[in-house]
Formats: C-alpha cells, sequence, structure tokens
C-alpha cells in the first residue's frame, strides 16, 4: 500500500498519508495481493480500537483495515505478467512450493504495546521464536522491489494523517497502556485483496494455506 505526503518528511515529523487514487502506483491494476495472517478477532479488534482512540486526531479518517500481520508482499494479480509488481500464477505456485518444503506447524505468538513506523503506528507482535520470520523469508521469492528491508512484524493500528512532531507521537505511543500481551495460536496463513484506489480500505479473503493439511484452498 503506497503512503503519501505532501512534502519530504523531516527525520523529525511523522509521514502525512492522504487519500487520493495512486494511479501512479496501480497504473489501473484494481487489486493488490499480500499473504498474511489474520489475527480478525474481538480481542484485537478491541486493543486495536482503543489504540485508535488513544491516538485520536493523529490518525487519517476512514481506515477500516481488518487487524492482520503482513507476511508478504505479493503484488497485482495478473494472467499474463508484465510489470515487476505483477503477480501471477507461476509465482503463486512457486510460493505454496516453497511453503510444502518448509512445513510448518501450528505456532503461538502475543500482542502487545503500541509503538509506530514514521507513516503509521502499530501493535507489536512477539515472534520469540522466529516462525513468522520464517514464513516471511520462505515466502521471498517475488521481486526485491517488494520485499521489507527491515521486516517487522506488526498489527497496523491506522495512517498518520498529519506530519506529527515525532517526540511528541513517541511519547503519546508509550502512554498506551494496553494490558498483558493477547496470546494467538496461528494455524494458517492467509492470502488477502484489496482495491488499489483506497488507502486503508477492507481485506478480502482469497485463499487460506492451513498448515496442518499443508494445502492452500478458496477462502
Amino acid at each position: 500500500m503506497p503512503f503519501t505526503h505532501d512534502m519530504p518528511p523531516s527525520p523529525a515529523t511523522t509521514i502525512r498519508n492522504a487519500r487520493r487514487d495512486f494511479h501512479e502506483w496501480h497504473l489501473g491494476r484494481p487489486h493488490y495481493l499480500l499473504w498474511a495472517l489474520d489475527v480478525d478477532l474481538a480481542p484485537v479488534r478491541q486493543r486495536m480500537e482503543a489504540a485508535q482512540h488513544h491516538l485520536s486526531g493523529l490518525l487519517l479518517d476512514d481506515y477500516v483495515r481488518q487487524p492482520h500481520i503482513t507476511v508478504s508482499l505479493c503484488g497485482f494479480p495478473s494472467i499474463a505478467p508484465l510489470h515487476t509488481d505483477d503477480f501471477g500464477a507461476s509465482l503463486l505456485h512457486a510460493q505454496i512450493d516453497a511453503l510444502n518444503r518448509l512445513r510448518p506447524a501450528a505456532f503461538d505468538i502475543g500482542i502487545g504495546a503500541l509503538d509506530g513506523f514514521t507513516s503509521a503506528p502499530y501493535l507489536a507482535v512477539d515472534d520469540r521464536d522466529g516462525h513468522i520470520g520464517r514464513l516471511h523469508a520462505c515466502l521471498r521469492l517475488a521481486p526485491e522491489a517488494l520485499a521489507h528491508a527491515d521486516y517487522r512484524p506488526h498489527v497496523t493500528v491506522g495512517l498518520y494523517g498529519g506530519a506529527w512532531p515525532l517526540a511528541d507521537v513517541r511519547t503519546r505511543l508509550a502512554r498506551f497502556t494496553p494490558g498483558g500481551p493477547l496470546r494467538l495460536r496461528i494455524s494458517r496463513l492467509s492470502l488477502l485483496g484489496y482495491a488499489s484506489t483506497e488507502i486503508g480500505g477492507r481485506l478480502t479473503p482469497v485463499a487460506d494455506y492451513d498448515f496442518a493439511r499443508a494445502r492452500c484452498s478458496p477462502a
């Protein structure tokens, strides 16, 4: 998902996101796909909503994306890939083959405190045993341009709607009191999509890779 701002951001401020079409990014391609852990559960939603309330006034309006942990970006689905960020059937099959070789088993994670990138606040994810990191590495078959240089599992809370002083934002993030970590059992990986013209729009389930069955099935 693209982020935008009116002027190059200072290292001392957050990035101002804007609601617009992003045609220079999607080039008329209507959908974008990603692999993620679907954590759209009531306790996570409640913590995410509490964090959004805590950051009231700082966030872009109408962020409706469900709680999830991005594992790997895919690209724009395409029958005949042309651009480096097109996502065709051959790449999908290669990723499923890589998952079959990895044979991931169910694992536990924790979702805890509020933190942030310069563009977005997030709930931190405890992956102390490295399971998410191994999934991320397994799926890194897309062009390097789509890869995260510094991958960090997280649950995005929203997008900053202004260029706010980072020092003030960090102080506010630190004041959030979420309670203890939310412990979740992860047993599948989801292929999700969203409308490329909508920043922070809802995710649509496309397929699920079930760890126990080692099989990818339509959602």
